[in-house]
């Protein structure tokens, strides 16, 4: 595996889920650090979502890897902020044999 260019800067979010005290809840994200990594388009498709057809578009985030169990350790469910854009993490796996960096399997869905 070639060396990765971690030029560009995102922030892990983990979902918290508040109860609204009728049954029901609300869901906000915590920041939970930065991570420098890069970025890659994979591919891309027309969905249906709940307001409409999105634009879902797939993409494989490389950043250095962090041991099992540390918060700084993506996983899926999670999502990263780079701006106004947000990916979500499908997946996540080693990306080499030295276990050196992590790839993140994610989704960004934007409408058109």
């Amino acid at each position: 595996m070639k060396q990765p260019r971690l030029t560009r800067q995102l922030v892990l979010e983990n979902p918290d889920r508040i109860q609204d005290g009728a049954g029901g809840y609300s869901e906000s994200w915590t920041a939970l650090g930065t991570h420098w990594a890069e970025l890659r388009a994979k591919s891309g498709r027309l969905a249906d979502g709940q307001t409409g057809q999105l634009s879902a578009t797939g993409f494989q985030v490389t950043l250095r890897a962090a041991p099992l169990g540390q918060d700084s350790r993506p996983r899926a469910g999670q999502r990263f902020r780079a701006g106004t854009r947000l990916f979500r993490i499908e997946a996540v796996t080693e990306a080499d044999v030295q276990e050196r960096y992590l790839v993140c399997h994610c989704n960004e869905e934007l409408v058109p």
